[in-house]
């Protein structure tokens, strides 16, 4: 994939529904967020438009130039970015965690103790927000995580759920390419 393609495609969507669904069960003032696997900041934009303190984090440089020539200047003293794999680096303590998209990206064999590390780093009450791969998805054999409906509820057996979808469906990627999609979109409080 080119990832250039991929950010120039994808800068300046809007939020994922699955944000602004935890950002709808958000009761209190904005707060602490991590954004892993920022992308082109679809999601860090709408944080920081919303006040949240957002530390975006990404593996891919390029992901950087994109978001930070979209951030207004008033919002740039609460964007903090990394630029590095969301799995090999501290994820600090925040009341809101999103992962739109990028889990399934993260080795099988890393993904135990990467969520570990987010449960730990999502405070009390705090919400997450992501996208895990099923079974039936394009990209399955891969080598991405992927993770079964009883796999994902399991994840989230100490949650409250706020919102469970599956979809599986023929649909394109962001570069174009047809593609079937089989994912959970989860929301959930800690």
């Amino acid at each position: 994939m080119n990832p250039r393609r991929f950010y120039e495609n994808t800068q300046g969507a809007p939020a994922m529904p699955t944000l602004l669904l935890a950002l709808q069960h958000w009761h209190g003032a904005p707060a602490a967020a991590l954004d892993l696997g920022c992308g082109a900041g679809r999601d860090t934009l709408e944080l920081l438009r919303r006040g949240w303190q957002v530390t975006a984090i990404d593996a891919e440089p390029l992901a950087f130039e994109y978001l930070n020539s979209l951030v207004p200047r008033d919002h740039q003293a609460r964007l903090q970015t990394r630029c590095m794999a969301f799995q090999s680096t501290e994820l600090t303590p925040a009341e809101l965690i999103n992962a739109s998209f990028s889990l399934p990206f993260c080795p099988p064999g890393e993904f135990p103790a990467l969520w570990q590390r987010i449960e730990q780093a999502l405070k009390p009450c705090g919400v997450f927000a992501g996208h895990f791969f099923g079974e039936r998805d394009s990209w399955a054999e891969d080598g991405l995580s992927i993770h079964t409906r009883s796999e994902v509820e399991r994840l989230f057996q100490d949650w409250q759920i706020i919102d469970l979808q599956e979809i599986d469906r023929q649909g394109q990627t962001a570069v174009g390419k047809g593609k079937h999609w089989h994912l959970f979109a989860v929301v959930a409080r800690r």
